[in-house]
């Protein structure tokens, strides 16, 4: 395996684990609460339409003019992974709740426990089962899609996403409890520069840029676009510090 498909697979990786934990929350609150086999039901059939969008489209966007290609992917990797970024900086400095899983397990158990019971097959847990993975899944199927195309090589984005959600899920059976400790919120500032960098850089190929040193500049754009972030996050932070007297002081006087 070489640095591209080794880089490949390791965002893809990182990317799916995290859809993967948020996705078993909601499935491991309604199948506890509720029934397992619904819940179960609901898992395959996302499963099934998630694979069906992946086998359908990854053949159809390899077709595609390379330039071309990398022009779309870069793009919608940028847009994706400045939205993840974006998250993930506001919650390192303290601006944003933290993704809690064992807080969401807790909400998710409450509304399956209050949900009318239904007799024979549990429609709530199925679909709530089914839209967990579909949402969450989308996501993956896009990584898998757009990282797999432009590397002409989805047989290996897909495989780095069923070995993250077969981690995932083996851990998961194995406590029978939320993925609390995973560094989820890490992992998700992690992703957010990587699909950040990648989008960069496969956008401005696609574009006609040469980058100096070829994929060698990746490794270079990674590293800027972590700082940047970082600065933000010190930045944000600060803000929140100066502003904090403020609030506190208008609170008393009000």
């Amino acid at each position: 395996m070489d640095a591209a498909q080794l880089s490949l697979a390791l965002s893809v990786f990182l990317a799916c684990a995290v859809e993967a934990v948020e996705a078993f929350t909601i499935v491991l609150a309604v199948g506890t609460t509720r029934r397992w086999p619904p819940a179960l039901a609901g898992v395959g059939v996302g499963t099934l339409i998630l694979a069906a969008v992946i086998a359908a489209l990854g053949p159809a966007l390899t077709a595609l003019p390379l330039n071309l290609l990398r022009v779309v992917v870069g793009g919608l990797l940028l847009t994706f992974g400045l939205q993840w970024l974006r998250k993930a900086i506001l919650r390192a400095a303290g601006a944003k709740d933290k993704h809690d899983e064992e807080a969401i397990f807790r909400t998710e158990a409450a509304e399956a426990a209050a949900a009318p019971a239904e007799e024979g097959f549990d429609g709530y847990a199925f679909t709530i089962s089914l839209k967990a993975v579909l949402l969450e899944g989308l996501e993956v199927a896009f990584i898998v899609l757009t990282f797999g195309a432009n590397q002409h090589d989805v047989g290996l984005a897909a495989a780095a996403a069923a070995v993250a959600v077969a981690v995932v899920l083996g851990a998961g059976l194995a406590l029978r409890a939320p993925l609390a400790r995973v560094p989820e919120n890490g992992m998700k500032f992690a992703v957010g520069v990587l699909l950040t960098s990648f989008g960069i850089f496969w956008g401005a190929e696609g574009a006609g840029a040469n980058w100096p040193g070829g994929d060698v500049s990746l490794a270079a754009l990674v590293a800027v676009v972590l700082f940047a972030a970082l600065a933000m996050v010190a930045e944000v932070r600060s803000r929140g510090a100066l502003s904090a007297p403020a609030t506190g002081t208008a609170g008393a006087a009000g």
